[in-house]
């Protein structure tokens, strides 16, 4: 009996080493692949050098990683946090994973992006460089964790979402990182321009497609504002481009990442509002806060068209 007992509890002992390792691997290869895009590595060469297809390395990137990563932080066991957010996606396989995580760690380590020096220099790359460079250097007056509030796509909701926004690793530009209402990530870059205007820039799909979400933002006149407000743009489930208000409010001054994969963003309903909550409803929400367009069925655009566009969007 004691011999079946010391077997039992060695084989324990062993498993719960397995959750550790894996846990810890799981957690560095989420910080190594966001390093990599970080440095301008694009998935698709991410996902080649792990031979791993791009829409499965897309889901355990904006997805699953992060969601393990906040499971983890709430207190879950490394196996039930895998399990739940492998859970939230339907092409990740847990065997395959766990099956490579040790051979996925070292490929994405020997991964570095290549640098050109022979390439043609494009004068407005070069000073959206120096901005971004400069823009790190004057971000501390508006570091944090923010809560959006703008229009919902898909229904008359509020719809609510985190930011992060802080220098770089390396503080060499302004790094945001967007939380959607459907709790997947985004990363992009940060310009601050003459304490006036603000700038957000990040791809709303994954590479090759291309789907900029650009925020346009009032900075006030006076140091660590508690909120900030402005229009983006973007585009819609069709694709169609939209314009709408969207309001700042700042949440913490923390940084931190693991504070900030804590939080989720969600569709708020009227019904569901706070008090402080229902100005900013009546602020993005109502008739006049955003701009929409449509795809007008013409062989040709005309003026003709135009009309019908507006229209179109009326009904």
């Amino acid at each position: 009996m004691q011999s079946e007992y010391n077997t039992s509890g060695c084989s324990l002992q062993i498993k719960n080493q397995k959750h550790l390792q894996n846990m810890e691997e799981l957690l560095d290869i989420y910080k190594r692949i966001e390093d990599l895009r970080n440095k301008g590595v694009k998935m698709k060469d991410i996902a080649d050098k792990t031979n791993m297809p791009a829409s499965v390395l897309s889901s355990l990137y904006s997805s699953v990683l992060p969601t393990f990563a906040r499971s983890v932080k709430k207190g879950m066991t490394a196996e039930e946090a895998l399990d739940y957010a492998l859970s939230q996606v339907n092409n990740v396989s847990k065997k395959r994973l766990l099956g490579n995580l040790t051979e996925m760690k070292e490929q994405l380590l020997e991964l570095e992006p290549v640098t050109t020096g022979n390439q043609k220099e494009i004068p407005f790359v070069r000073m959206l460089t120096e901005e971004m460079n400069h823009s790190a250097q004057e971000v501390y007056n508006y570091s944090g964790i923010y809560i959006s509030y703008s229009l919902s796509s898909s229904s008359d909701c509020l719809k609510m979402e985190p930011y992060l926004i802080s220098a770089s690793e390396n503080n060499d530009y302004v790094q945001v990182t967007h939380m959607s209402a459907y709790n997947t990530t985004h990363r992009g870059i940060g310009l601050l321009n003459n304490h006036q205007n603000a700038y957000i820039i990040f791809n709303e799909r994954e590479a090759p497609q291309l789907a900029l979400f650009t925020i346009y933002l009032q900075l006030p006149m006076y140091d660590y504002p508690s909120m900030l407000k402005g229009l983006y743009l973007s585009l819609d489930y069709n694709r169609n481009p939209i314009a709408r208000r969207i309001v700042f409010v700042k949440y913490s001054d923390s940084t931190s990442m693991d504070d900030f994969i804590e939080l989720k963003g969600g569709l708020l309903t009227e019904e569901e509002l706070t008090p402080e909550q229902k100005v900013y409803f009546e602020y993005t929400c109502r008739g006049g806060d955003y701009i929409k367009t449509c795809t007008v069925p013409s062989p040709h655009l005309n003026g003709d068209d135009l009309e019908r566009e507006k229209k179109m969007l009326k009904l």
